[in-house]
């Protein structure tokens, strides 16, 4: 395939050939970062949904304005921008109609999920659970905050590519990253702290199992 052959291009060749014309490489571009833009979306609109059409509205605005990219900074943070700040507008736009909706009385699909195939259903379903408590604790952080969160801890990109991305300070970046890990923090442990108490069990077809096998031994 095309693609195969030009994986080792460089963001800033496969953007020169998309504008000389070869479109087909702009899909090299996009599963290159569909997980950060993703991701950063996903950090400012409230649903799994949303975030995709965000997704898909910030890579044609990305296309159509491909001329300007100049190269002052990377080809991803460049882009990441333009999904940011498309996920903002959304955002602004739903808090307008809500407002108005409100003023005249009127009244997240989960993410797919494979296991490995080393992993057990037991194991699958308690991981399935805990990326469940930690979404929505991370869903619970104020919008700022969650976004500085999204791209240092869960993209792991650098605190000055997160403060170009989002146009903030390296110092800001840093700050509401601490705050966001103390929030955090915060919330899970009230999440959690019920279910502590219940931890490695051992009841059920596990504790029968244990039973038949020492009793089988001993006798």
């Amino acid at each position: 395939m095309v693609l195969d052959r030009c994986l080792s291009l460089s963001d800033e060749e496969v953007v020169e050939r998309v504008k000389s014309g070869e479109l087909g490489l702009y899909e090299l571009l996009m599963r290159r970062y569909n997980q950060r833009l993703y991701r950063v979306v996903r950090s400012v609109v409230s649903s799994n949904t949303e975030a995709e059409d965000v997704l898909q509205d910030a890579w044609v605005r990305a296309y159509e304005h491909l001329e300007q990219f100049a190269g002052r900074s990377s080809f991803a943070t460049w882009v990441t921008k333009i999904a940011y700040y498309e996920a903002l507008a959304r955002a602004r736009r739903a808090r307008r109609t809500v407002a108005l909706e409100d003023s005249e009385g009127e009244i997240m699909p989960e993410a797919r999920r494979q296991a490995s195939p080393s992993e057990s259903p037991e194991e699958h379903a308690i991981r399935g659970e805990l990326q469940g408590v930690l979404q929505a604790a991370i869903d619970g952080l104020p919008e700022g905050y969650r976004s500085v969160f999204m791209l240092r801890e869960v993209e792991q990109m650098s605190t000055a590519e997160t403060a170009e991305c989002l146009g903030l300070s390296e110092e800001a970046v840093k700050t509401r990253l601490h705050r966001s890990r103390a929030l955090l923090r915060s919330d899970l442990e009230a999440r959690t702290g019920k279910a502590i108490t219940g931890s490695f069990t051992f009841m059920g077809d596990r504790c029968d199992r244990m039973v038949a096998a020492v009793m089988a031994r001993i006798r």
